[in-house]
């Protein structure tokens, strides 16, 4: 399977960050990783990612941040968040940045491939 688009991953704990790369490349996404939001944001070229899937907890700028300026500047695909400390505040704070989930860790790999489904068919 062969999707259009790239799956951009940024948490900061290398063992999730390698573990969920291997994961959606085995769905037939390219995939790109980054350890922090900022390191994501730098990159600047957004235009082709089909999906983030990020870490909310992490050094320097949450994911919920980063995303927050992809909203300001007009550049923000679709998000998948995922969290080791789950709460009702946060979840409601994704939700209405606009995520398409937010996931538990450790993540459900049907759970992310699922999602991911959706969007290459929705791009499709």
């Amino acid at each position: 399977m062969s999707n259009q688009g790239i799956v951009s991953i940024v948490d900061d704990d290398r063992s999730v960050r390698n573990a969920t790369r291997s994961l959606v490349r085995s769905l037939g996404w390219e995939v790109r990783v980054y350890e922090s939001g900022e390191a994501f944001l730098e990159d600047s070229s957004f235009a082709d990612v089909a999906c983030i899937i990020s870490d909310i907890q992490m050094a320097g700028i949450t994911g919920l941040e980063m995303y927050e300026t992809l909203l300001q500047l007009g550049s923000a695909p679709p998000i998948i968040f995922i969290t080791a400390f789950p709460s009702d505040a946060t979840l409601k704070q994704a939700m209405t940045l606009g995520a398409i989930c937010v996931f538990s860790k450790p993540i459900d790999p049907a759970q992310i491939q699922q999602r991911l489904e959706e969007i290459g068919s929705a791009d499709a």
